[in-house]
């Protein structure tokens, strides 16, 4: 998995044990020093034990204390990764840190995702009967951005706003079809609920989600790792949705790619029709 330290604590950082955020806090506080320390410095520093600071590496991704130090030396500008807006704070100020976020928050999640992944969900999406599309709240938008795109391809592809609607589409759903459920924190009941019924249709569920070790990334066949912090004005996180936009335009991209002329003929009678919608120029 190509992953930076901080954004590897950061996707995990909700489903630490409080040993475990002891010793993120400790690094999130301080990388630059925090990536010089030996095992048993970060445990002092921490307040924990040499075999807690392995464990809490392994449970964030990394085979080794060694290989962490390395990448945290590697990303140590990484906790700049969103900056708080200020009181004192002007109007470019805010404006660039939001911006700053977004950009932050795409370059941090695309160095979790793994290309292979993404070859697997295109995969199921290109040999599925029904594709849904899956999201409560602000996820519904990235649902919605998602059957938008893929009513480009010949994929037959669902999606509704409505959470019950959604529920007896799952409840529909066979395990030759292929689920695309999306959550920022990955523990919304609704979308579990869907999550559930798919898992017990054996329907294949790819997650995209901000939290790789939550509830529904455990339901999930496979999870695409959304990076985001939810820093004040910006709670449920903004830059989260920017990035799971992303990641679906991407699996739209490639199957539109895979799908080649199958996609192109679809793409031409839509442009075609839309077309005759506009006003002609005078």
């Amino acid at each position: 998995m190509a992953q930076t330290a901080i954004s590897s604590i950061k996707a995990n950082y909700q489903q630490l044990n409080n040993t475990e955020q002891r010793i993120a806090d400790t690094i999130l506080a301080n990388p630059s020093v925090a990536h010089d320390y030996t095992i048993q410095e970060l445990a002092v520093a921490s307040g924990v034990s040499s075999a807690s600071v392995s464990r809490f590496v392994k449970h964030i991704g990394w085979e080794s204390y060694r290989d962490f130090s390395v990448a945290l030396a590697a990303s140590e500008n990484d906790d700049a990764f969103f900056g708080e807006i200020e009181e004192n704070d002007s109007t470019n100020d805010i404006v660039r840190k939001v911006f700053s976020g977004a950009d932050n928050a795409l370059a941090s999640t695309v160095e979790m995702l793994d290309p292979a992944d993404f070859d697997v969900a295109v995969d199921l999406i290109c040999n599925a009967r029904v594709v849904g599309l899956f999201g409560i709240g602000g996820s519904s938008i990235v649902a919605f951005n998602g059957y938008h795109k893929f009513l480009r391809t010949p994929i037959n592809v669902q999606q509704h706003p409505d959470y019950d609607i959604q529920l007896m589409q799952a409840v529909k759903m066979r395990k030759d079809d292929v689920a695309i459920v999306i959550s920022h924190s990955g523990r919304n009941h609704d979308t579990l609920v869907i999550a559930e019924q798919l898992k017990a249709n054996g329907t294949p569920i790819i997650a995209i989600t901000s939290f790789a070790q939550s509830p529904l990334a455990k339901l999930a066949d496979l999870t695409l790792v959304s990076i985001a912090e939810e820093v004040n004005f910006r709670s449920e996180s903004m830059s989260s949705l920017i990035a799971q936009i992303t990641i679906i335009d991407s699996l739209f991209t490639l199957t539109g790619f895979r799908l080649g002329q199958q996609t192109q003929d679809v793409v031409d009678k839509m442009r075609s029709a839309i077309e005759g919608t506009r006003i002609s120029k005078k």
